[in-house]
């Protein structure tokens, strides 16, 4: 970040800005224009996609942009910053194709429709960033690949805590402590929460009542920690991770005694989260370093007397620092976190109610399943369901509450491109191991 703002100021000089095109204009994707619009010398918007323009433009209006021309292909948005005028239009794949644009901002909070999005906009060499951890748990390791293969940047963004956490693993690693847990902070964790419980709160807030459903009952979390796991090569300890629930403002440095040791200190770590504890939300990572001089040091810097240390981040400011992440990828073809390889946690569907034969799984943020984090492995041995996949699927057998769906229970909807992807992540990865015939007949609509 500290050599970020000087690049920007020098674009911003030479009048050669980042231009960025934006897909989803909801309630963070407004954020995020007023961020670039007002406050980010250097960068600029130069369109938005979203299903109802009049949101767009609305973004762009708001954030202080007179000029606003409404588009419909590429062609057309590539005209509209040939006269200086920011684009809105219906068409995100116009956004992704046309000549110009620098980087896409993906802010849909869609699996599948975001997978579209993010296909399109590596195939036309553009770099990617997602505030999308649903999308990136999914199929986030098999994307970096494909950018890898174009020459771009496909990164999930600083400001979410994934960002905000890998910022704080590359501090930690970088002053030679050995990072053993990476860990968020929650103020409430209930995994029966729906959206009929959480509406006063996404109401007042102005937020979408799915997704404040999800960071509720645990799912957000759940991707958000697996997108951590893919990057760092950590795991979870179990099912769900430990979670411990703290009092109230117990401050986050108490954390060094919160998990088992031997979980923490096994292979490279593990991922997982606290409720209640201070600052909340924050972000957290423990590490340890055997060298007795240096815990010598840490001691007297006032971290205490080891073997774990804590280091935090206080918050996780969103919107603020995603024009960040669009520099890092642009200017230093540098990901704020991205997969390593192969994933190594997934997070798995589990039932919600008891769910009955024939339904319709309603997906993230829902009334019927929540998302639990697992090592992939696990979950590749025992067929899990995928959360990120769940929307649309019926169950072919009744499922009883807190039990962790399997491909065997439910149908998949006909002709996903997401479930596509997913069949050829499993077979670059794992050589297709787990992802039998019914399934892959399944992923293609047969």
């Amino acid at each position: 970040m500290l050599i970020v703002d000087k690049a920007l100021e020098r674009r911003a000089s030479e009048g050669r800005p980042i231009k960025v095109g934006m897909i989803g204009a909801g309630f963070m994707g407004s954020g995020i224009a007023r961020q670039i619009v007002r406050y980010v010398p250097g960068m600029e918007l130069a369109a938005i996609a979203n299903r109802n323009p009049a949101k767009a433009k609305d973004a762009f209006t708001s954030a202080g942009v007179e000029q606003v021309c409404i588009v419909d292909t590429a062609q057309e948005l590539e005209a509209a910053l040939a006269k200086g005028c920011a684009a809105v239009t219906q068409n995100a794949m116009a956004v992704c194709e046309a000549e110009g644009i620098d980087a896409i901002v993906e802010v849909t909070g869609t699996v599948e429709f975001g997978a579209q999005v993010v296909l399109r906009a590596i195939e036309h060499g553009k770099h990617v960033v997602m505030m999308n951890a649903e999308l990136d748990s999914t199929i986030g390791p098999l994307l970096k690949v494909k950018g890898d293969r174009a020459g771009v940047v496909v990164t999930n963004a600083d400001g979410d805590q994934p960002g905000v956490i890998m910022n704080l693993y590359r501090f930690v690693k970088g002053i030679g402590v050995r990072p053993v847990l990476c860990g968020n902070i929650k103020g409430l964790h209930d995994p029966y929460r729906n959206p009929t419980t959480q509406a006063g709160f996404a109401q007042r807030w102005g937020q979408n009542v799915h997704m404040v459903t999800s960071f509720a009952d645990g799912t957000k979390i759940s991707f958000e920690q697996a997108i951590v796991a893919n990057a760092t090569g950590m795991r979870v300890a179990r099912r769900g991770m430990y979670g411990p629930v703290v009092e109230a403002g117990t401050p986050i440095q108490e954390a060094v005694n919160w998990y088992p040791l031997d979980a923490v200190l096994e292979g490279n770590g593990i991922v997982d989260y606290v409720v209640g504890a201070a600052p909340s939300p924050g972000v957290f990572v423990l590490g340890t370093i055997d060298d007795p001089r240096q815990r010598h040091y840490l001691n007297l810097y006032k971290l205490g007397e080891g073997p774990l240390y804590c280091f935090f981040t206080p918050y996780h400011l969103c919107h603020f620092e995603v024009p960040n992440t669009v520099a890092r990828a642009v200017l230093f073809h540098d990901a704020a976190i991205a997969p390593l390889g192969a994933p190594l946690v997934e997070v798995v569907a589990t039932a919600k109610v008891d769910l009955t034969e024939g339904v319709a799984l309603d997906g993230i943020g829902g009334y019927l399943t929540y998302g639990q984090a697992e090592n992939a492995s696990v979950a590749m041995a025992e067929n899990l369901l995928p959360m990120g996949l769940a929307e649309g699927c019926r169950l072919r057998r009744p499922v009883s509450r807190d039990q962790v769906l399997t491909y065997d229970d439910v149908e998949l909807p006909p002709g996903r491109l997401c479930d596509r992807l997913r069949a050829e992540q499993e077979r670059m990865f794992h050589g297709g191991v787990s992802f039998d015939q019914h399934r892959l007949a399944q992923a293609h609509g047969r």
